[in-house]
């Protein structure tokens, strides 16, 4: 991931309402704030073409200089790469609708950027290689038949736990919740809390994922709301009885996507991504193992949620068809880049079928556990979810798992302001 990856998994990274309005005061502000490096010296290349590449800041030592030489090597056009701290969602959000935006981007499926027109479809890049990416993750890059982003990266995250704790308290990875819960206070001890989920107590890592885990789904196959049920209601309160347990790791110096809690030691179990598992390994040798969000209530089933990045093109780029050249060019065409991205700063799942068959990284121990897990349990983000609902089933998780308020009432609300947003774009 970046090790700003989202939250709910990838997405939650910082997400907000991705489409609220936003002034040229704003704009000019968060565009003043993006880091920029140029891939090319000199901007001679290209033939006078330009085009502007944004990445969020991603958290992997090597990422930016691997962004910034893929560029370099481009030679039909001056790529300049904008690697963008803070909270990129609004920053590219705004920048979207200034004339000083990308032409080039990554970030996460989203239908009201196809439906708003800021994206333009990508059918005919992928077109010679579509076959090769999974068709899962062209689900959720497509929008009426229309596929508007090609995947850059898989991120499936899991629950990382320590072999040695577990065994020293007798206790089994958890499979359903009520282990988890249990596990969770025979393993916190001393100064190390059984469970980290993150700053924010979980809100932005599994507010749907907790969902998906209960047997439920966020909408219907026909872009209804599908999330409010009993079995909803029963995870929130199991998640509530996990928060009021006092062996929730509530405070720590990284968030949940840095997984420098667990190998330090501060808890015994850690919510975390597939990018991490080399620096765990490190820092811990053999000793951690990974299980999915257990399932929770009879009818729940255990998740890995991917997150991931993907890439697009922005309808306000000053050049559409050499933005899109590059795109396939890199995402496409570059292979040996492709592999570079997914297996060299991190692990993460390469997209490409064929890239994935020859990862030998993810072939052996934990890392192809991992894949397995990933290919039985893996869950992908709808389209339709958009930013303004992640936004609205955080602030349900978060009333009624961290502030204690009703969750029948909870999820009710929640599902009034969903509807409110579907109609906006169904």
């Amino acid at each position: 991931m970046s090790l700003e990856r989202s939250t709910e998994g990838a997405r939650s990274l910082g997400r907000r309402n991705f489409l609220r309005a936003s002034g040229a005061l704003a704009a000019a502000g968060a565009l003043s704030a993006c880091g920029s490096n140029t891939g090319r010296s000199g901007g001679s290349g290209g033939g006078g073409t330009s085009l502007s590449q944004w990445y969020h800041q991603y958290g992997e030592a090597g990422t930016q200089q691997a962004a910034l030489r893929y560029a370099k090597a481009y030679t039909k056009a001056d790529v300049s790469v904008q690697w963008i701290p803070g909270d990129y969602p609004s920053k590219l959000a705004s920048g979207l609708v200034s004339s000083s935006g990308p032409d080039v981007f990554e970030f996460h499926p989203d239908v009201q950027m196809a439906k708003s027109g800021q994206i333009v479809p990508l059918d005919d890049v992928i077109a010679d290689v579509k076959s090769d990416f999974s068709d899962k993750d062209l689900t959720a890059n497509s929008v009426d038949g229309k596929v508007y982003g090609i995947r850059m990266i898989d991120d499936p995250q899991f629950l990382y736990y320590r072999k040695s704790l577990l065994e020293k308290a007798g206790v089994e990875p958890p499979k359903t919740f009520d282990e988890l819960i249990e596990a969770s206070h025979k393993l916190s001890k001393g100064g190390t809390k059984g469970i980290y989920l993150g700053l924010k107590a979980g809100s932005d890592a599994w507010a749907s994922p907790l969902i998906w885990a209960s047997g439920g789904e966020l909408l219907t196959p026909d872009h209804k709301v599908a999330f409010d049920t009993p079995a909803t209601v029963a995870a929130l309160k199991k998640m509530r009885e996990l928060y009021s347990s006092k062996t929730l790791l509530l405070g720590a110096p990284t968030d949940w996507f840095d997984p420098s809690a667990f190998t330090q030691g501060l808890t015994a179990m850690q919510w975390c991504g597939l990018w991490a598992m080399p620096g765990i390994q490190k820092a811990l040798g053999a000793d951690f193992g990974i299980v999915p969000l257990p399932a929770v209530g009879s009818a729940g089933k255990q998740v890995v949620y991917n997150g991931g990045w993907s890439t697009y093109v922005s309808a306000k780029a000053k050049d559409v068809d050499a933005a899109k050249a590059f795109v396939k060019w890199l995402w496409i065409e570059q292979t040996k880049y492709q592999e570079d991205w997914s297996l060299s700063y991190g692990f993460h799942v390469p997209p490409r079928k064929s890239l994935a068959a020859k990862a030998t990284k993810l072939q052996s121990g934990t890392a192809a556990e991992a894949v397995k897990l990933f290919g039985t349990d893996g869950h992908y983000d709808d389209p339709y979810w958009t930013q303004a609902m992640v936004t609205i089933s955080q602030d349900m998780f978060t009333n009624a798992v961290v502030s204690g308020k009703n969750p029948e009432s909870e999820v009710a609300k929640a599902r009034t302001r969903v509807e409110a947003e579907l109609k906006k774009i169904v």
